[in-house]
């Protein structure tokens, strides 16, 4: 699906919710064409870095930090085991918990993956200088922000 700003109605133009909507489609695919060929998704990425900026966690609370669903944080977690970029330990205060720690290969993958996105975000921000593209960061994160803090159904 292409997204659509040319020749749309300018109604559809000024609604903030089709706008976001249309740049997360670009948003997505530049994504996705930065990490081919890297064997990882979003997911992934998301689990390296959380656990280069925040340090180890258990399975459970990586899944909170990241925001992956119970379910999915096992299946990724098996993904990052099996090619050596995290660890995966019983912890010693209680064996039923496990603890994740980000493997040396793990950080030299990451270290890949950011290179790679870093210029998906210089491609699909080209018409935003460096400040805009600031603004931009911090005018979402406050609306995420806002969100995250309201009661549910709100």
């Amino acid at each position: 699906m292409e997204a659509a700003h040319q020749g749309a109605a300018s109604r559809l133009r000024s609604l903030p919710t089709r706008l976001i909507n249309q740049t997360a489609l670009l948003a997505g695919r530049a994504t996705e064409q930065a990490m081919a060929g890297t064997g990882s998704r979003r997911y992934h990425y998301a689990v390296l870095t959380t656990l280069d900026e925040g340090g180890a966690g258990s399975q459970a609370e990586l899944g909170r930090r990241t925001g992956i669903d119970r379910s999915d944080i096992v299946a990724v977690l098996n993904d990052l085991v099996a090619r050596g970029f995290v660890e995966r330990a019983a912890d010693p205060d209680d064996r039923r918990r496990n603890i994740v720690t980000l493997a040396g290969p793990g950080r030299e993958h990451l270290r890949e993956l950011d290179r790679r996105l870093d210029l998906a975000q210089q491609d699909l921000l080209a018409a935003l200088s460096a400040a805009e593209r600031r603004t931009l960061v911090t005018l979402l994160g406050r609306v995420l922000d806002d969100h995250a803090t309201r009661p549910a159904g709100k």
